[in-house]
């Protein structure tokens, strides 16, 4: 059975748990030979020096070119395009690393690269941004400094590093590109991308929220148009697609890592959101 490999964060790298990274493209390149789609279980940000390439996030393909940033979150598949690898650095983080500092779990949701509402994982940085590409080796040297590894001062230039392509981003993009959650919805978002393997139901996100699913509903349609029970089908199909593109696990064994009562549903369902049987979804995407 073949399954999506899936990168770790490497936490006592340096001898010490330490929840942040710069890692260089080509020190990774033997990873990425053997594995060009995985999944990543952190935050990535990668930055394009020199060369050109592709990287396709979550089934949309990126063109790269020097300037370019791309960003990727846990749980998402990615696949590179082996015939070029362009050079760079990837700045790499758990999210645990600044919640801590901030003591606000949905910090990170909230950045506009990040959101749910975001329609690109990509900006382009002009190349005498000098800030930006500073910080990045500021950090990587800080990182690689012994005798320091001071998270408060990684966690400050974290900090400033996401700040600034938040700002380049809704440069870019323009704020209009964004949906803007409430507090209910950015918790609501942040559960179901956590637990939307095992609970499909409304009720059981408003009960930790302590509200009504009917006020769930309410809140998430008025904030990202779409109602809470069908933003987590959406979810759980989405996952769904990821399992029938890059796995051979049969559908009744989609059906069940995915909690669904029985194959019939899950086929259902899967119809009625793509006009598809999963049979047919991933012989077409095979082709």
């Amino acid at each position: 059975m073949k399954a999506i490999p899936q990168y770790h964060f490497y936490k006592t790298k340096y001898g010490e748990e330490l929840l942040i990274d710069v890692v260089s493209l080509s020190s990774i390149r033997k990873y990425l030979d053997r594995d060009p789609y995985h999944i990543l279980s952190y935050f990535d940000i990668t930055f394009i020096t020199r060369g050109a390439g592709f990287l396709t996030v979550e089934g949309k393909p990126y063109p790269l070119a020097p300037g370019d940033v791309v960003f990727s979150e846990p749980g998402e598949i990615r696949e590179w395009d082996m015939k070029s690898i362009p050079e760079g650095y990837a700045l790499i983080f758990e999210e645990e690393f600044l919640s801590q500092f901030f003591n606000d779990s949905s910090f990170v949701a909230k950045l506009s690269f990040f959101s749910e509402g975001k329609i690109s994982a990509k900006i382009n940085i002009a190349p005498d941004n000098v800030r930006i590409n500073d910080l990045l080796m500021n950090i990587r040297s800080e990182i690689d400094n012994s005798r320091s590894k001071d998270s408060h001062i990684l966690r400050a230039l974290l900090y400033e590093m996401l700040m600034l392509l938040n700002r380049e981003y809704l440069q870019a993009h323009g704020p209009a590109c964004l949906h803007k959650p409430g507090r209910h919805t950015a918790r609501f978002i942040a559960l179901v991308n956590n637990n939307f393997h095992a609970h499909h139901d409304t009720s059981y996100y408003a009960g930790i929220l302590c509200i009504t699913p009917n006020y769930l509903n309410e809140i998430v349609q008025r904030t990202i148009g779409t109602s809470a029970k069908r933003y987590i089908q959406n979810r759980v199909i989405r996952e769904a697609k990821k399992l029938l593109t890059y796995t051979d696990l049969a559908v009744a064994e989609i059906s069940d890592r995915l909690h669904f009562e029985n194959p019939s549903y899950f086929i259902r369902l899967f119809r009625q959101h793509t006009g598809l049987t999963p049979l047919r979804y991933r012989n077409d995407e095979k082709r």
